[in-house]
């Protein structure tokens, strides 16, 4: 018998998280496990994916003993110069790969204060240097560690730190061969014969509705139903932790969006304000992430950037899904959907602070505009650099990683009056060009950029030295 007063509201969401793991300082591939005195081996954090593609969840610290035992050793064995706290640090891409060249023809590791750009915690400029031949991006920075989570994070602050490989797969994207990558993007879809599957069981549920008790049988009917979900990578390679970080935002953000998961602040939740009789059954809620093209600024001559505020926006749009599993876009989203956006953009600088995946996206950003800005510029040919070590996979291997391909949605069932509603697609996209666009482009007309560009002198600076203060 159907209950029209207590009908269930049940969200499936379409997700899914990768992850390979590293050496903990050492750039090549290899799992975890084993000596519970081995370093900790940074990664993307609480999800795993194997040869196959077969996506699993790892326990991770909870504790924190773990994760202050790692800063205790970082601080012993790490740089003391790389550990202070620096509000601009700055680093030389041309002479960093210069110095990342010379070790690897001398059979030597690359340093953890290369793998993770001497501590940044974020690019805030980006300059270029004629006299010099030189492209230099700054930034705050500080000392770092892999916590217990298997996260690089900030001695002090605790925010994500730069990875080199990312750096990396965005100038490769953005490279001096003039090539470009007109999206870089990952989206988490349910195939089309999922979704028809949904709908018939849908229908089935609603006719043979009798009660909340029902709601785990629903979700697990539901999960049945739409079966793997596709993983799609654009613009950089599926088998980078660039591609892994882009994938692990989206599943956790459409975790909270639905209340599986309790972010570690306040954010209005799709859940907490959806009003099923609004939102129609067919409808797919989609939700990605993208920059906020609004955060850049160049000098008069366009030799340096900087960017501004968090950089992150979270926007949405219905799609609506026929029987036979179709799907349409609507070109608009629903109040709900509005909400949970808006919450979650407006509390982005606090949730990152306090989930360093979150410190990571961001940072992919940001660096997808600054190669995107470097190339725009012709700053490659102004310096005479070729990228002839970083953009070469057989020179620097970043695609170390198992590529996501398919995963098993994540359903809730929730206890509602008002309608069954159908599934959360979402994704993450990076249209860097955009932010250089003129109608983007905002122009330091008072020179504020160019002071701290001509502030920043190489005078004193040694033949190998690649970062400074």
């Amino acid at each position: 018998m159907f209950v029209r007063r207590n009908w269930i509201l049940a969200l499936a969401v379409v997700s899914m998280l990768a992850l390979g793991a590293t050496s903990a300082f050492a750039q090549g591939g290899g799992g975890g496990g084993g000596d519970d005195d081995a370093p900790i081996q940074p990664s993307t954090g609480g999800v795993q994916i194997d040869a196959q593609g077969v996506v699993s969840t790892r326990v991770v610290d909870q504790s924190g003993e773990l994760t202050r035992r790692m800063r205790r050793e970082a601080e012993v064995n790490l740089n003391k110069d790389i550990q202070k706290v620096s509000e601009l640090r700055k680093v030389s891409l041309v002479k960093l790969e210069r110095e990342v060249a010379a070790l690897k023809a001398a059979g030597k590791p690359i340093p953890p204060e290369m793998k993770y750009l001497a501590g940044l915690t974020r690019i805030t400029h980006v300059f270029f240097y004629p006299e010099d031949n030189d492209i230099v991006i700054a930034g705050p920075a500080e000392g770092f560690f892999v916590n217990g989570n298997r996260r690089v994070v900030g001695m002090k602050s605790g925010e994500a730190t730069l990875h080199l490989e990312d750096l990396i797969a965005a100038l490769r994207a953005y490279g001096p061969d003039g090539k470009r990558a007109r999206l870089i993007s990952c989206s988490i879809d349910p195939t089309q014969e999922g979704l028809a599957r949904f709908q018939q069981a849908y229908r089935q549920v609603k006719a043979q509705y009798q009660g909340p008790h029902q709601a785990p049988q629903i979700a697990h009917a539901f999960s049945n139903a739409l079966g793997k979900q596709t993983i799609t990578i654009n613009g950089v390679s599926p088998k980078t932790r660039f591609a892994q970080v882009l994938t692990e935002a989206d599943y956790r953000m459409k975790l909270y969006g639905i209340g599986v998961e309790q972010p570690p602040v306040r954010i209005t939740s799709f859940i907490d304000v959806a009003k099923p009789t609004t939102v129609r059954k067919n409808s797919l809620q989609r939700w990605f992430f993208q920059p906020n093209y609004d955060c850049v600024k160049v000098n008069e001559d366009q030799t340096a950037m900087q960017l501004d505020g968090s950089g992150v926006k979270l926007v949405g749009e219905d799609e609506s899904v026929s029987a036979s599993g179709d799907r349409k876009r609507q070109g608009k989203s629903n109040k709900a959907s509005r909400t949970f956006c808006n919450s979650f953009t407006k509390n982005y600088d606090a949730l990152s602070r306090k989930a360093t995946l979150y410190g990571e996206l961001r940072n992919l950003m940001d660096i997808s505009i600054t190669a995107a800005f470097i190339q725009k510029m012709n700053m490659y040919e102004r310096a005479g650099w070729g990228m002839d070590t970083f953009g070469d996979e057989n020179q620097y291997a970043i695609e170390i990683y198992p590529a996501p391909k398919k995963v098993a949605p994540v359903v809730n069932a929730v206890v509602k009056h008002g309608k069954l509603m159908t599934p959360i697609g979402g994704g993450v996209s990076i249209q860097a060009r955009i932010a250089l666009n003129s109608d983007r482009l905002q122009t330091d007309t008072d020179g504020k950029i160019d002071e701290v560009r001509d502030s920043i002198t190489t005078d004193q600076l040694a033949e190998t030295q690649w970062w400074w203060d």
